[in-house]
């Protein structure tokens, strides 16, 4: 699909020049928006594997050999962030990151009755290609659907693009050249290692995320180093991407290992501010007045639950998000997340709802073993969690791969969303998910899938 929109653009614009060979790729180059204003995306032709980095990685230990020193000393704090573009509620739309072809695609996707997209996060490995090429290379298999409704129409990044401190230099080895073939946009939110600054250095927090990801217009990037694919244009680190039948609310859980800050917290962290806070209501606000009857997805790089991970949780973020969608009247339907990693699935229960809890943090980057805390011994599921609910709520920890890398594809239609598991090391043309789940949006209750085919045929 993106292949074919590129084909078609080049069609009726100058051609660009034979992309640069991988290994002969400059560092910079200057700096310009792409032919016609257009996004860009995957390569013309499909690109075999670079099998090396370009930039090989320097040994972060001293670096974190003195954060190590800062954390006991309680020294650590989070990190002022730009307020995105926007007023209240920065909006990036679907139409908006396909450029002119947006318009025709939301309407393709309206007829078609649902949408589907792809998410995973801590995808930028330091030591290897191979786990995060594999993970991209069995996202790209999607677009060999059938039928084209079946076929993604976006990617969302779940944060930390790049290791260890997001550095620019990085960028082409863990993210460009990694989705040098992934034929769709790629919208992000910012993990903690995209955002940490290493200690003694001059580099200023979020400076590669935000001049990758969050540019006014589409540009041609310096860290690209020669491939097509242009940046990003979200309004910041937090907002909310808007499609037909979905709704996903981006925030931005700063630079800590733990827990997730997305506030000042009462004023121990007045350098955050509480600007998301007043987002995340403006959001869910909207969502009430405009009746939005599609999915209201949030996603946030710290997972507000785990269990049996060296990474916790960060119970004072659902409390904060808690309040807020009380008051409003409006609950997510699912919460996506990363930072740890592996796959883990989570499932809260309300008195009145039930919401899975999904950490997709297997991307790419050193998957983390869970092991029971108290004697080391491995997990079984379901078990649930008494000590994560709050008040009446129960919390289920329902399934988990610590093993494998790779990625969820998530299904949208009038009626439920499905959020599916797949390992990369299943194979490439292997579609059958490790794990999944399905949400019915009226009820917002934990159903069986039930196809679109299947569904229309019995109306």
């Amino acid at each position: 699909m993106g292949k074919k929109a590129t084909a078609r653009a080049r069609k009726t614009r100058p051609v660009r020049k034979t992309r640069i060979a991988p290994s002969q790729a400059p560092s910079t180059r200057p700096l310009a928006p792409p032919i016609g204003g257009e996004p860009e995306f995957a390569q013309p032709e499909p690109v075999s594997a670079p099998g090396k980095f370009r930039t090989p990685h320097k040994s972060d230990a001293e670096a974190y050999s003195i954060l190590d020193e800062l954390k006991k000393n309680h020294e650590i704090k989070p990190s002022a962030f730009p307020r995105a573009r926007g007023g209240d509620e920065p909006v990036l739309t679907l139409e908006q990151i396909w450029g002119s072809e947006g318009k025709s695609l939301a309407r393709r996707v309206i007829q078609s009755r649902q949408i589907i997209f792809h998410s995973v996060g801590d995808t930028g490995n330091t030591r290897s290609v191979k786990p995060q090429e594999a993970v991209a290379d069995k996202m790209e298999a999607d677009f060999l659907e059938e039928q084209v409704a079946d076929k993604p129409i976006f990617f969302l990044h779940l944060g930390d693009v790049v290791y260890s401190f997001g550095e620019k230099e990085y960028y082409y080895d863990q993210f460009y050249e990694p989705y040098r073939n992934y034929p769709a946009p790629i919208i992000a939110i910012a993990g903690n290692h995209d955002g940490m600054v290493a200690p003694n250095t001059n580099a200023i927090t979020l400076d590669a995320f935000l001049s990758n990801f969050c540019t006014p217009g589409f540009k041609n990037a310096l860290e690209a180093g020669g491939l097509d694919r242009t940046t990003m244009i979200q309004p910041g680190v937090y907002y909310t991407f808007e499609a037909p039948y979905v709704r996903i609310l981006c925030l931005y859980s700063n630079t800590l290992e733990d827990p997730g800050i997305i506030s000042t917290e009462g004023g121990n962290f007045p350098q955050v501010t509480d600007v998301q806070l007043t987002y995340l209501r403006a959001a869910l606000t909207r969502i009430k007045s405009e009746n939005f009857k599609g999915a209201v997805i949030v996603a946030i790089h710290h997972p507000i639950f785990t269990h049996g991970s060296g990474h916790g949780g960060s119970p004072n973020v659902m409390k904060q998000m808690d309040k807020i969608c009380q008051d409003v009247g409006i609950w997510p339907h699912a919460v996506l997340s990363g930072h740890a990693h592996n796959y883990q699935r989570f499932t809260r229960r309300m008195a009145d709802r039930e919401i899975p809890y999904i950490i997709g943090g297997n991307g790419g980057h050193a998957t983390s073993r869970l092991r029971r805390k108290q004697d080391g011994g491995v997990l079984r599921v379901p078990t649930e969690l008494p000590q994560l609910a709050q008040g009446r709520d129960t919390v289920v920890f329902e399934n988990y791969d610590d093993q494998n890398y790779g990625y969820l594809r998530v299904f949208v239609d009038e009626q439920q969303l499905r959020v599916e598991y797949h390992p990369a090391s299943d194979g490439r043309h292997v579609k059958a998910p490790d794990d999944h789940v399905t949400v019915d949006l009226s009820s917002h209750k934990l159903v069986a899938f039930d196809t679109p085919r299947a569904r229309r045929s019995r109306s």
